[in-house]
């Protein structure tokens, strides 16, 4: 997978050095390119914003450097890759869609990825239009808060999206354990020693019944959603739902009607 990375503080993304996206850099598996969108502009001020019309506060990200910074990446990149997919385009943004862990799948099926870090008060609109033309544009939000630029959120969907790659993470089984990769929150996790400060983990972890212990970690994973994150069992597929699981959703005060799960009254 190739990733493409433009902003105007290219150094903030020295972090996908680190770690497993940084080691499956190393090892080929993914082609991450920082770019520094003043690279694209033309007077000697590097000059990547200016005064929005229509009057406002702040200052709007320019559309000819992005345009020229767009543009280089379908040239190095052969313009998509040989099979005619076009690469996907993603902007932070507060005004996109929510990024998820099914985004997230998604995306890591893709060929080649763009990420345009925005600044200010945003990116010039008449690009996305633009870009459409060669890129599937996929403006993107990672929750309902607004930050100072792309930069913290192409962080985290480089990693989200990365680690989905085959061979990034070590133990693949352990992506389908994870929280979201089944709609629910993942379960408690514990390590040696049993007892820590008087406190001692649940004793179905040390009976070796390998059926009840996964019995609890369900239990425990819906458990867990219920308090935390109840919207997330309101959109559970009742058909994925076995008699055990209907009976602890019962307990935490769930009913589970063939057509959905609601939280009684």
């Amino acid at each position: 997978m190739r990733i493409d990375v433009f902003s105007i503080f290219p150094e903030y993304l020295a972090a996908l050095d680190l770690s497993l996206i940084g080691k499956a850099r190393q090892d080929g598996l993914l082609d991450v390119r920082v770019h520094d969108l003043r690279a694209f502009t033309t007077d000697r001020h590097r000059t990547v914003d200016d005064t929005p019309y229509g009057g406002g506060a702040g200052m709007v990200m320019k559309p000819e450097p992005w345009s020229q910074a767009l543009a280089s990446s379908l040239a190095d990149a052969g313009a998509g890759d040989t099979a005619g997919t076009r690469p996907v385009l993603i902007v932070p943004s507060p005004a996109g869609e929510v990024f998820t862990q099914a985004t997230a799948y998604e995306l890591a099926e893709a060929e080649h990825l763009v990420f345009a870090c925005g600044r200010y008060e945003g990116i010039d609109e008449r690009v996305l239009e633009w870009a459409g033309e060669n890129f599937d544009v996929r403006p993107m939000s990672l929750g309902d808060y607004v930050l100072n630029g792309g930069e913290v959120a192409v962080l985290a969907m480089v990693e989200a999206i990365g680690r989905l790659v085959p061979g990034v993470v070590g133990n693949p089984e352990s992506l389908v354990e994870e929280s979201h990769s089944d709609g629910l929150l993942e379960y408690p996790v514990y390590t040696k020693p049993s007892i820590w400060r008087e406190r001692a983990i649940p004793e179905v972890l040390l009976s070796g019944n390998h059926a009840k212990i996964a019995r609890f970690r369900r239990d425990e994973q819906l458990r867990r959603t219920s308090e935390r994150r109840p919207d997330l069992l309101a959109k559970l597929d009742p058909a994925s739902l076995d008699k055990a699981d209907r009976a602890t959703l019962a307990a935490l005060g769930w009913t589970v009607t063939p057509e959905a799960v609601l939280p009684r009254p």
